[in-house]
This record gives C-alpha cells, structure tokens and sequence, in this order.
C-alpha cells in the first residue's frame, strides 16, 4: 500500500483493505473472563464504572431518541449523577419538550442546566459546582489586552 494510499485510510477517505496488520486469531472473540453476569444496558446511557461510583465521582451522558427517553435522565439526576444531555439526534419539537422537563427538573432539584454546546446541556445536582476554564488568578489586562 502506497503512502498516498495509507494517509487516505487512515483520515477515512477510502477502505483500508490492506490484511498485513490483523491477526484472525487476535480477533477470534475467544472466551471471556468475568463473573458470568451478562450486563444488558441501553446504548444510549453511559454511566462510569462501579469504582467511580463507590466515590461518588460519576458523569452520566444520555443521548435520547424521543421523549420517552427523559425518565433515564430523571433517575440519574434524581440519584445526584450530573448528565450530559446530547439532543443532536433528536426531532426539533421533542428536543424542547426534554430541554423543558430538564429544566423543571434542575429546578425542582435545586440544580442546575447549563449548555455546553449546539443541543447538549449539562444538569449538574445542587451539590456539584461546574468550574470554567479560567485561571483565577489571571489578570484582565494580560498579555492579549494589549492596546
């Protein structure tokens, strides 16, 4: 495989259909370990591991289909689990209608809702404090205030 070649598969430009690189026994799907429970969660929920939830330190990201999906963001936030809810996916109409039960929900929970970006919004509980990216100490007339 060229280097023209190699440079356009590896940004997604075309299928890299060179075989060199991949051993069929390496991704056989042999048997697993574990403790033989099948763990069944909906796609759209992620939840970090059980070590951060035994420290209380969880994000919960929810990316919804319609508006049925809100009850997952109601229990999470309910717990005290921040959620990022991602709207990228969904109908305009039910977007508003999910954005209205957050807000009603950080509201009736003493949280709060801030948008991160275009159609995602993070519910953070009462006793979670979002911090910016802004150093503290930094002075407003610094090095990009020049006149």
């Amino acid at each position: 495989m060229g280097s023209v070649r190699k440079a356009s598969a590896w940004l997604g430009l075309v299928e890299d259909n060179d075989e060199r690189y991949y051993d069929d026994d390496e991704y056989a799907g042999g048997a697993q370990t574990g403790t033989g429970q099948a763990w069944v969660t909906d796609p759209r929920v992620q939840v970090a591991s059980e070590t951060a939830e035994e420290t209380g330190l969880r994000i919960a990201t929810v990316t919804p289909d319609s508006f049925r999906d809100a009850r997952a963001i109601g229990e999470l936030f309910r717990d005290g689990v921040p959620v990022i809810v991602n709207l990228t996916t969904m109908d305009p109409t039910d977007a508003k209608r999910v954005v209205d039960f957050a807000a009603g929900l950080t509201f009736g929970l003493r949280g709060s809702i801030e948008r991160v970006a275009t159609r995602v919004f993070l519910l953070t509980p009462a006793h979670t404090q979002v911090v910016n990216g802004e150093a503290a100490g930094r002075p407003a007339d610094g090095f990009f205030n020049q006149s």
